[in-house]
Formats: C-alpha cells, structure tokens, sequence
C-alpha cells in the first residue's frame, strides 16, 4: 500500500520515553496523575471564568484561552503516551499521525501568541493604567485572540505541509513518545533540507517573536515595579511577575532547545525530556502560576462553594 505522497510506511511505531520495562508501570502512573492534575485544573478555571461575571476582564478572558489550549494541547499527547507505556507495540496510522502532528503545532503555537497577549496586557495594566480600558477592550482582545489562532492555524499548516510532502519507505519506527516535526524528518528517505529549513525559520519565528516581546514587557513592567514607593506592593508584584517568567522561559526554553538546534539521534534522545516540558509539566504548571495564586480566582471560587453549601 502506498500513501497520497508516494510513502510506503502507512503506520508508525512510536518508541515511547523509555525503553527501560522497570520505569514503564512507575512513569505510567506518575503521568496519568499528571494529565489528570492538567485536566482538572484547566477545566476547572475554565468553568470558574464563565461562571463568575467578575473575572469578565481581559486578563482572564486570556486565562481561560490559555487554560482552554493547554487542555487540548496536553490530550493531543498525554493519552497517546500513556498507551505506549502499558502496551509492548504502541502503533499510530500515517494520517492518525498527520493528524497528531497539526494539532501539536496548532496549540503549540497558540499557546507561544496568547501569552504573548497576556503580556502585553499586564504591561499596559502596570506601565499605561490609564489606558488600560481603551488598550484592552473587548474588541481588541477578540482580535488579538483571533490573530493568535489564525498565526497558528497558518503556521501548523506550513509545518505539516512539509512533512506530507516527505516520502516514508520502510523505517517507520519513531524515537519519540509522539509525533514531532525531528523525528519525523530523521525517517524520511528523501531530502529533507527544504522542510528543515521552513521548521527552522516558522519555528525560530514563533519561539524568538514572542519570547522576545514577552521578555521586553516584562522588562518594563519590572522598571516599573521597582519605582513603586510601596515595599509590600513591589514585593507582592515581583514575586508574581518572577513565577510568570519562570513559567515562560521553562516553555520558550525548552521548545528552543528541540526546534533550534541540528537534529541527530542522540539530540533527540535529549530532546525527550525537554519535549516532556513543553508538553506536560507547562500545562500543568499554568493553572497554578497565573491564577489559583491570584485573590480574584481563590474569591471566585470561595463564592461558587458557599452557594452549593447553602
């Protein structure tokens, strides 16, 4: 059987995170909580932001974009490996792994423009308060969510288009725990020099344009920390802002270190782990860093329980 673009692979094997059968059953569990703390904490700030009218504001409205992507982002993938750590031939379809493959940039991606916006909203909410209601009105966070999600709509495409146009002949074994852009391209029996250079150009543009944008308004919005007069206030905001810039360069960090370096074998081994970052523990961690930290959501959330307990 042969495929659309002349590949002779229909199906491929995915490797999995580890080939060790003593860490199967431990990195089963310890993933499954991991996914479910994803799941849970991103559905619930979900819930909380459309049930409470006081967290009707721009920054939640990008809360509850973000935590929407990163529990589609998270269930692209976590299911997937977590079948691969209890089955002995964890099998994917050519198209089921196209279709893996888009989905991964798409949210990837989404997620890189959205805390982009919620950057640029605290830093008009901490250096232009005055223009904070005209910056940030509803029409302009529509637009700017909608600019995030065709920027990845575009982007996933091109990414994908490139893989589709690969011929796969016989090695259909990936060395990854999910369909990505590397090892994909590791098994093509063809020239991959053009699809490499279109992955290091659109994913340098989507990993460097936005860590950088974040980084300069954080920059300001800690310039003006600093100026505040209040020694409770600034600590308050550094200690906030510090959390979102760990969180931020965990992401950007780790999706520069598997995108923006030659591809090898034994890159990719390493490549593993820092995928583990961007994919797992970053969607699990936001929930925690930008919102069940904040006295608006921990008031929210005092308020719906009071009102099942009456």
């Amino acid at each position: 059987m042969v495929t659309a673009n002349g590949s002779s692979v229909t199906e491929f094997i995915l490797m999995g995170l580890t080939g060790q059968p003593d860490l199967q059953i431990p990195l089963f569990f310890l993933f499954l909580v991991m996914y479910m703390v994803t799941a849970l904490g991103n559905l619930g700030l979900i819930i909380l932001v459309v049930l409470n009218s006081h967290l009707h504001t721009p920054m939640y409205f990008f809360l509850f974009n973000l935590s929407f992507i990163d529990l589609c982002y998270s269930s692209v993938i976590t299911p997937k490996m977590l079948l691969n750590f209890i089955l002995s031939k964890n099998v994917i379809s050519y198209m089921g792994c196209m279709i893996q493959l888009y989905l991964f940039c798409f949210f990837a991606i989404s997620d890189c423009y959205v805390l982009t916006s919620m950057a640029y909203d605290r830093y008009v909410a901490i250096c232009n308060p005055l223009m904070y209601n005209t910056a940030m009105s509803p029409k302009v966070c529509s637009y700017l969510i909608l600019g995030c999600y065709l920027m990845a709509f575009a982007c996933a495409m091109a990414h994908t288009g490139c893989i589709l146009r690969l011929t796969f002949c016989e090695a259909n074994t990936i060395n990854h725990f999910f369909c990505d852009l590397i090892p994909l391209l590791q098994l093509s029996c063809t020239s991959t020099y053009v699809s490499q250079l279109e992955i290091f150009i659109v994913g340098g543009k989507d990993i460097i344009v936005p860590s950088l944008t974040i980084f300069i308004s954080y920059g300001f919005i800690l310039y003006s920390i600093f100026k505040m007069r209040s020694t409770e206030g600034r600590s308050k905001a550094f200690s906030t802002c510090s959390s979102h810039i760990i969180a931020i360069s965990l992401f950007f960090g780790s999706c520069a270190f598997m995108y923006l370096k030659p591809s090898s074998k034994g890159y990719i081994d390493n490549g593993k782990i820092s995928s583990v970052f961007y994919t797992i523990v970053v969607p699990m961690m936001n929930p925690l860093i930008y919102s069940l930290r904040n006295k608006d959501v921990k008031l929210a959330l005092s308020k719906i329980l009071s009102r099942r307990k009456v």
